[in-house]
C-alpha cells in the first residue's frame, strides 16, 4: 500500500480545503498554499513525484512560495501606488 502523501487526491483534497479556509479568513494566505497543494496533485497525477517525504514537503514548499509572491505580486500594490484611506472606521 502508497503512503497517503503520494497520491494525487490527497493533495487535491488539501488544495480544497486551503481554498475554502481562504475563502472564511481572506488575506492571500491560504491561497498561496492551495495553489502549491494543487499544483503538487497535478505532479503527482502526472507521474512526477518525490522519493520521501521531506522532499515532497520541501517541493510543496517551493510551489506554495512561488504561487504566494507571483499573487503578491499581481494583487499588491504598483509600483509608486500609495494606498490613501479616505474613511475612518470611527465616522
Amino acid at each position: 500500500m502508497m503512503p497517503l502523501w503520494t497520491q494525487w487526491w490527497v493533495w487535491m483534497s488539501a488544495a480544497l480545503i486551503l481554498a475554502t479556509a481562504e475563502v472564511l479568513l481572506p488575506g492571500y494566505i491560504f491561497l498561496g498554499f492551495a495553489l502549491g497543494a494543487a499544483v503538487m496533485g497535478v505532479l503527482i497525477l502526472l507521474g512526477v513525484s518525490a522519493t520521501g517525504f521531506a522532499l515532497t514537503l520541501v517541493i510543496f514548499s517551493v510551489l506554495s512560495l512561488i504561487s504566494y509572491l507571483a499573487m503578491r505580486k499581481f494583487f499588491g500594490l504598483r509600483k509608486g501606488q500609495v494606498k490613501i484611506w479616505d474613511t475612518d472606521i470611527n465616522e
